[in-house]
């Protein structure tokens, strides 16, 4: 269950609404079931296949209209405000407190509501929101903003905070003159190679490019690390998790163009997610990622120009740093071929250490899964991922 800091802490700052929650985890509890809870500083849009609608706080989004620079900005200014800048995570202009000091005190303030539920062990895992849709990415590919897939994304750090910061990072590198964002980036429905920056042998791999692209990356490992930090100090003792999202279009690119735009400095002959890992790891924190029903074939089907891997990212730098990965299906699920993707990315037959993961986050409980055969099939795969022996009925 998502809780929405939108909701709880709509109207003025540090004045907490739980009641609704109160009342869904008592039902819960009654159920004898267990809840993940997921942190979420994020608006609710139309991106999460459904029609709800929760913004930001309503004292968040006043101060935006002053200072729409705490949203992250693209380069023709266009403000998205699905969640905040991390370029403000260190600026007092909340009223008073910055980002990361709000997030903290919202979690230590639910920790504190529902004390009985974490030492009942009824709360098993709470995920930490970072970023776009609960995601640590930048919001890089909006389709507010006229991003469709498999377009490459913008950079997400034209907001003053974030420029301010680039001007620090390259002064302190001694090149002054590379305190500004790529100009040949294309736009969000670019193709890698029709722009100077990602085509091969871009600009990507210039000494600029490198030193840009670094800086961009660490400010998402900063933020993360930050975070992470204070969510451990308001839920000590508790599993928390944090969701990165399976970017797989244009993977099999050089430059690997939409997941540099969204913060994952992952080209060809770089690891971008080993960083992610090792922050992750230092906070004894698990990594859930996205698109594991996903298969390279049917990318290809579909959209050929996008040059998708799916499968190529799973993500082995979570394995090699020893933390635990979890995962979601990034789109709706209800076929036999989709629910075996999963099992085989789940539970690998071939690892030869025999890793699986340790959880699996089904999207989305709906009225289609309800029709035609596509619950018993569902059934069918909740029994294979526990171990249970299936018979195949399918003719």
């Amino acid at each position: 269950v998502d809780c929405w800091w939108g909701n709880v802490e709509a109207h003025r700052p540090q004045e907490y609404n739980w009641a609704g929650y109160k009342r869904l985890f008592h039902i819960i509890r009654d159920l004898k079931l267990k809840l993940q809870v997921v942190m979420s500083f994020h608006e609710c849009g139309g991106n999460v296949g459904d029609d709800v609608s929760i913004p930001l706080p309503e004292w968040v989004i006043e101060i935006g209209k002053s200072n729409p620079d705490i949203y992250f900005t693209d380069r023709e200014g266009r403000r998205n405000t699905e969640c905040l800048s991390w370029g403000i995570d260190k600026e007092r202009v909340l009223q008073g407190r910055t980002a990361v000091e709000v997030y903290f005190d919202f979690m230590r303030s639910f920790r504190v509501e529902f004390d009985e539920y974490f030492e009942d062990g009824i709360i098993s895992e709470i995920e930490v929101g970072l970023g776009a849709c609960g995601e640590l990415r930048y919001p890089s590919y909006a389709a507010n903003h006229g991003w469709k897939y498999p377009g490459i994304g913008e950079f997400q750090c034209y907001d003053r905070y974030l420029q301010k910061n680039l001007r620090r990072a390259a002064e302190a590198r001694g090149h002054a003159m590379w305190a500004k964002s790529p100009d040949n980036a294309g736009h969000y429905n670019s193709e890698p190679n029709n722009t100077g920056f990602f085509c091969d042998g871009g600009d990507y791999d210039s000494y600029y490019g490198r030193f840009f692209l670094n800086w961009y990356a660490q400010v998402l490992l900063d933020h993360a690390d930050r975070v992470l930090m204070l969510a451990r100090l308001a839920f000590e003792g508790s599993a928390i998790a944090v969701k990165v999202s399976g970017i797989h279009w244009w993977y099999k690119t050089a430059s690997h163009a939409a997941e540099l735009t969204a913060g994952f400095y992952n080209p060809c002959n770089r690891d971008g997610y080993a960083p992610i890992a090792q922050v992750l790891k230092k906070h004894g924190a698990a990594l859930n990622f996205t698109c594991v029903e996903l298969r390279t074939m049917d990318q290809h089907e579909v959209y050929p120009e996008a040059l998708a891997d799916p499968e190529g990212l799973v993500l082995n730098a979570a394995w090699d740093a020893g933390i635990q990965v979890a995962s979601e299906n990034a789109l709706p699920c209800y076929d036999r071929d989709g629910f075996n993707k999963t099992l085989e990315n789940a539970k690998p037959r071939n690892d030869p250490d025999g890793r699986h993961l340790f959880g699996f986050t089904y999207l989305r409980l709906c009225s289609t899964l309800f029709e035609g055969p596509n619950l018993p099939e569902f059934e069918r795969f909740v029994k294979r991922m526990h171990g249970e022996a299936v018979h195949d009925l399918r003719a």
